[in-house]
């Protein structure tokens, strides 16, 4: 069974104050008098005095212990004698020095903290410090409360909210986040802000003052864990469908734990680092004794990996083993504990970089598109636009980047303002790269809000299930769109890379010149590739014809599929795909815009009643006309022109209809059977050609006369085989 969270933190919180309290591990010598240790103290708080022990630190110090600056600045100016691995090398044996020089000096250090300590809160004692610390976090703790109390409208409002839907599922999230704030506010208000309307002693109230501060964190961090991860403690229903994050409850608690865990770690041990320096601890003597604190911060990292919940049979986020995920953060880890302790400082936070805000990237996506999905199948809520979700992704992507590019640029001691010529190369080459990390950034957001606008407009462009035309706007949109994606995409590519280029110190001017020379040559060169793509230009601005058009042009003809900056693809109504170009297309009959009119005839027996004919011709179209398969697409319906001749074997009718393109087709067929039927049931005749034969007078001495001289032809063929 888990120990309480708050009880793991607090005997952490007092493992650190009391360690002063410790027996010395080197002890050499007993304390000094409290009179003369007075004196010390007071010594100590004068500002003059620190600055003069600081003077004092700097100039005994070692030539070998203050030599990473100047090392560094050395080997820069003898880059051109040594390899960058040498100096590397060189580094790192100089910071390894440091460390074992600062060891030795440790425990005295240690001792003469301990004293102070004792002298100066001897009537108070280092436990009296630690209740008063405590006291001060109940204040802020009983305080966060209170606010919770009176939050209450505020949570009930978010727990009434729908999460079913983006929109709900958003609001949530925000009411969470301001509770949050509010009651990281009244911690803070009721811990430090208690404390500092008291006068203390100088020493005691830095020592409370950072405590307190890595209260305020580890309050601030458990609540914003809470926000983002919703425990199982916090008895929330349907937690996983409004977390932030898709994991399930055991996950949540796992990592909710151990983030509590290592961050309060972290915050102690920096608490009580920040207050080394007032007891005399160098520079050196804080490298020194981190070590081992990173030492016990790997260990606590590596037992957050290993004890994580396996995953889920339905999870298919991982492509790698639960267990090979485990063994590579552990050499993660590693490596990062071997390279801080090396005092590869710059290759450092670059391997933090590398890992860190990928993960973070891929998180801060998983989160957004969760948040948002689309809602549930019976709720009513519109889905959040694709361009909403474009724009919030990539910009939390480009917050993300930016400020991993901000932190490197401080941690690795870059001024992205200055552009001296006097900088070293490669300083100004890390700068290139942070700026051009910036622009492919602000590259990426932009296409990306251009393809989500690009996309929008085709989804709206679809015609509804079931029907098969499209608005002439909207097919002309699907018509230009494809074109106007692919020209944006190569504009934006050209900028970002010109640059990017400019970013690293390459002169662009030059590039230019040239690629406008080498667009002359091509120009001259491909004149029909040219020919092509200005004349697709102009069947473009012309609207000549459309995606899902019917168009003819010379020998070619088919239905628009699409078409490049070069060529169109036509779809035969058989089956065949034609790729033209535009040079060759010449005159183009389109047979698909706006209406057609379709003109056909019926013939009658020459007996046949016209005006009865015409009105159930009239009859029948209009019954076409109103039926919901052909209404769409009638514009005049099926009517009777007139006679228009006097056919071999009956009356020639005439009939027009008026409809969209496309849509007379399968009307016509179906009229035919309907007319067919209707002049059955109502005695018209529909004439079929026939050949009619009549016997005369002379018949049979026609047929005696055909049979005899078949007979005598039949009888000389006989003579001639014989002969």
């Amino acid at each position: 069974m888990h120990m309480p969270l708050r009880r793991i933190g607090f005997i952490l919180f007092l493992g650190a104050l009391v360690a002063f309290a410790l027996p010395s591990w080197a002890q050499t010598q007993q304390a000094p008098p409290p009179e003369k240790v007075d004196q010390l103290i007071k010594l100590l708080a004068d500002p003059t005095v620190k600055d003069w022990l600081s003077r004092q630190v700097q100039a005994t110090t070692p030539p070998a212990v203050v030599a990473p600056a100047d090392a560094g600045t050395q080997a820069n100016a003898q880059g051109t004698e040594r390899s960058m691995v040498s100096t590397t090398l060189e580094r790192i044996k100089q910071h390894l020095g440091r460390l074992a020089m600062a060891w030795p000096g440790l425990p005295a250090k240690y001792q003469r903290a301990k004293d102070i300590l004792m002298v100066e809160f001897a009537e108070r004692g280092v436990a009296g410090i630690a209740l008063l610390i405590v006291f001060f976090i109940a204040v802020g703790v009983g305080l966060a409360y209170l606010a919770l109390r009176l939050t209450r409208p505020l949570r009930l409002w978010i727990i009434a909210l729908p999460r079913d839907t983006p929109q709900g599922r958003l609001k949530k999230v925000g009411g969470r986040f301001l509770l949050v704030l509010i009651l990281v506010g009244a911690f803070m208000l009721g811990s430090a802000g208690t404390f500092l309307m008291f006068e203390w002693p100088p020493l005691l109230r830095e020592i409370v003052l950072a405590y307190l501060t890595a209260a305020i964190v580890v309050w601030a961090v458990r609540g914003f864990a809470r926000f983002v991860l919703l425990p199982s403690n916090l008895q929330v229903e349907h937690a996983r469908e409004v977390r932030i994050l898709n994991v399930d409850d055991e996950r949540a608690d796992h990592w909710y734990r151990w983030i509590v865990i290592l961050v309060t770690v972290f915050t102690v041990v920096a608490a009580t680092f920040s207050l080394l320096p007032t007891f005399g601890f160098t520079a050196d003597d804080l490298l020194a004794l981190a070590v081992p604190a990173e030492v016990l911060l790997l260990a606590l990292g590596l037992a957050a990996v290993w004890l994580r919940p396996p995953p889920m049979p339905d999870d298919h986020h991982g492509r790698i083993s639960h267990m090979a995920v485990s063994w590579l953060l552990t050499a993660y880890f590693i490596l990062l504990l071997l390279v801080r302790t090396s005092g590869a400082f710059i290759l450092f936070w670059f391997v933090v970089a590398a890992v860190a805000l990928p993960a973070a990237i891929v998180m801060a996506h998983r989160a957004v598109h969760y948040v948002l999905r689309a809602p549930a199948a019976e709720s009513e809520a519109r889905p959040v636009p694709a361009v909403t979700l474009a724009v919030i992704d990539r910009g939390i992507r480009m917050a993300l980047i930016g400020l991993a590019a901000i932190l490197l640029a401080r941690a690795w001691g870059l001024d992205m303002h200055s552009m001296q010529n006097s900088d070293p190369a490669v300083t100004s080459l890390l700068r290139g790269i942070l700026k051009a990390i910036v622009i492919v950034l602000a590259a990426d957001f932009g296409w990306s809000i251009i393809k989500a606008l690009i996309e929008r407009k085709f989804g709206v462009g679809q015609a509804p299930a079931g029907e098969h035309m499209l608005d002439p706007q909207q097919a002309r949109l699907r018509t230009l769109l494809p074109i106007i994606q692919n020209i944006m995409f190569a504009v934006i590519l050209i900028m970002a890379l010109l640059m990017i280029l400019s970013s690293v110190g390459i002169q662009i001017g030059p590039l230019i010149a040239g690629a406008g020379v080498i667009g002359v040559a091509v120009g001259f060169g491909a004149q029909t590739i040219v020919k092509d793509v200005i004349s697709g230009v102009f069947y473009l601005l012309d609207d000549a014809f459309r995606v899902g058009e019917y168009i003819t042009s010379g020998k070619y003809m088919g239905t628009v599929e699409s078409f490049s900056l070069r060529s169109i693809k036509l779809r035969h109504h058989r089956g065949s795909l034609f790729t033209v170009p535009f040079g060759e297309l010449g005159a183009v009959q389109n047979q698909s815009r706006d209406w057609v009119l379709d003109k056909f005839n019926i013939t009658v027996g020459y007996n046949t009643d016209i005006d009865k004919a015409r009105k159930l011709i009239k009859k029948i179209g209009l019954e076409l006309a109103a039926d919901p398969e052909f209404a769409p697409w009638v514009i005049e319906p099926i009517k009777m022109q007139g006679v228009q001749e006097f056919g071999d074997y009956g009356i020639v009718l005439r009939m027009k209809v008026m409809t969209k393109p496309g849509g007379a087709f399968a009307m016509k067929r179906k009229f035919y059977l309907q007319v067919n039927k209707a002049f059955k049931e109502n005695g018209i005749e529909l004439p079929v050609p026939t050949v009619q034969v009549q016997q005369g007078g002379d018949a049979a001495a026609a047929i005696a006369q055909t049979h005899l001289a078949a007979k005598k032809k039949a009888a000389e063929a006989g003579e001639e085989a014989a002969s």
